[in-house]
């Protein structure tokens, strides 16, 4: 399948850089699952201290807060720190041939870093 004049190819000609984008992708996909882990564990265990905190079985009923920013906060990083190493690899392979960025799973990557940043405002924004 040939490309339309002036448009760069989706992945580059050369198979080692071929393969380095591929590796790229496949570790970022690995920062997603671990980003999205984090950020669910973090609103689960938000949502269970908050149900305990309520019925008075907690000492400190402000830790499900703490407990549940540091965990969305850790998987926001991560994927932030993802998506940065990410971008930093494919640079440097776009330094030998063009080609297209538009890869699905950097969408879906950028996409939970914004929903990471989104519950770690609504846990804030429930304990104010």
């Amino acid at each position: 399948m040939t490309e339309p004049p002036g448009s760069r190819p989706v992945l580059p000609s050369d198979l080692g850089a071929v393969r380095t984008v591929l590796a790229a992708d496949r570790t970022l996909m690995a920062w997603l699952r671990t980003s999205l882990s984090m950020l669910s564990f973090g609103f689960t265990i938000y949502k269970f201290l908050e149900t305990a905190a309520k019925a008075g079985s907690l000492a400190r009923p402000e830790s499900p807060q703490k407990v549940g920013l540091f965990l969305v906060a850790m998987g926001t990083a991560a994927m932030v720190m993802g998506v940065i190493d990410y971008w930093i690899t494919v640079r440097h392979v776009r330094k030998t041939e063009a080609f297209r960025l538009g890869r699905s799973v950097l969408a879906m990557s950028l996409l939970l870093a914004l929903a990471g940043v989104a519950l770690f405002l609504a846990i804030i924004d429930r304990a104010v």
